[in-house]
């Protein structure tokens, strides 16, 4: 079974694209911790079984030495953009096998110690295409430890995902998700995601673009 786990949006400053989230969508975000392989760090909104991730490289000279670094340093030169869609997948080796995909391990530390581990596939093999289809992740954490579960108040209400608007063509999406129905919206413009909305607490969405 496939779900949206969480949204990525690459940002060229973490704090800054907190203050930001806060002010303009009133969304609050936590710490999450350094990915020390690519050169980044991210911030999480929580949503409960889902999330929105802010990533950015903090570390250049990392950065510039793996593909994944390399397009996320020219892919916010211009300022914070929407970056990838990412899968939750209860069949993670089925996937991998039917897609002719690797899998890799993550890890990454939060502030307060616990180490948050992965598995995932589509995300670092091919960035650029990462960038305009989802990758799909399952997670080695109890239930808790999801970054969705993380505490967080937002003044929005904000409680889910409730959709995503992606540019790309619709038939490649579904034989890439095999058929499944998800609440992913094909629109028109430059390949990628483009938009993405926020359940409330009562019912409205809130779209963030």
């Amino acid at each position: 079974m496939l779900a949206i786990d969480h949204v990525v949006l690459a940002v060229r400053d973490l704090n800054a694209a907190a203050e930001r989230l806060l002010a303009e969508h009133g969304l609050a975000s936590v710490a999450g911790g350094r990915h020390p392989r690519w050169g980044t760090a991210n911030r999480i909104v929580p949503l409960g079984a889902a999330y929105v991730e802010l990533l950015a490289v903090v570390d250049p000279d990392v950065a510039r030495s793996n593909p994944l670094g390399r397009l996320l340093l020219g892919f916010t030169a211009e300022g914070d953009r929407w970056f990838t869609v990412c899968l939750s997948d209860d069949d993670l080796d089925g996937t991998a096998r039917r897609l002719g995909l690797e899998i890799a391990n993550g890890a990454r530390e939060r502030p307060d110690g616990a180490v948050i581990r992965w598995r995932s596939c589509a995300f670092e093999d091919d960035p650029e295409r990462t960038s305009r289809l989802p990758f799909f992740i399952e997670w080695d954490v109890a239930p808790e430890l999801h970054p969705g579960r993380a505490p967080a108040e937002h003044p929005c209400g904000a409680t889910g995902i409730a959709r995503v608007d992606t540019a790309c063509d619709p038939a490649s999406l579904a034989v890439w998700l095999g058929g499944a129905e998800l609440p992913i919206r094909s629109v028109d413009g430059q390949p990628g995601l483009r938009a993405v909305a926020l359940t409330t607490a009562d019912g409205v969405d809130l779209v963030c673009s």
